[in-house]
């Protein structure tokens, strides 16, 4: 008489377990990559100012007050609009600020799209200027923000500029 014998643990495998493994890792690594984008970003030491209404980067310069440190003003030189991709002309005029470092960190507002950051280079009329781009989006019309951080002696100043990209008909 053969008596029935008992799968081995090799057989079963415990599918549920291994599942809960692999999430794990992921949701793992997946805060890891938050925690790490987010230390990239570095906005936590940014004393941020509110960019002057209206504001439309797609028609003109836009400006913002420092608080007593001085003006800031932001320009995208695209007469033709912002384009996913294509090369953007970026300008940073000040007045009244003591910088010894600009950079603009384009942002997705309601997706997250990376860490897109373009630092400028001081010109000899004192302005900051450089080139960045937007990436592509799968969005029709993607909402974008440019966040400029001024680095002077009193620690980094910075302002938000929103804007949008329409995507192109192929």
């Amino acid at each position: 008489m053969s008596s029935p014998s008992l799968p081995s643990s090799r057989e079963s495998g415990f599918p549920a377990l291994r599942l809960m493994m692999l999430a794990t890792l992921i949701a793992l690594a997946v805060a890891l990559w938050y925690l790490v984008s987010h230390q990239l970003r570095g906005d936590a030491e940014v004393n941020w100012f509110a960019a002057e209404a209206p504001c439309d980067l797609q028609a003109a310069p836009c400006s913002a007050t420092l608080g007593n440190y001085g003006q800031l003003t932001f320009a995208l030189a695209a007469p033709d609009g912002i384009r996913a991709l294509a090369p953007l002309p970026l300008t940073v005029t000040l007045s009244g600020v003591d910088a010894s470092a600009v950079r603009v960190d384009f942002v997705g507002r309601d997706m997250d799209m990376g860490l897109h950051r373009f630092p400028l280079e001081r010109q000899p009329d004192g302005r900051f200027h450089g080139q960045g781009q937007v990436s592509l989006c799968t969005e029709d019309i993607m909402s974008w923000q440019a966040r400029v951080v001024v680095e002077t002696p009193d620690g980094p100043l910075g302002s938000r500029f929103d804007f949008t990209v329409t995507r192109s008909a192929p």
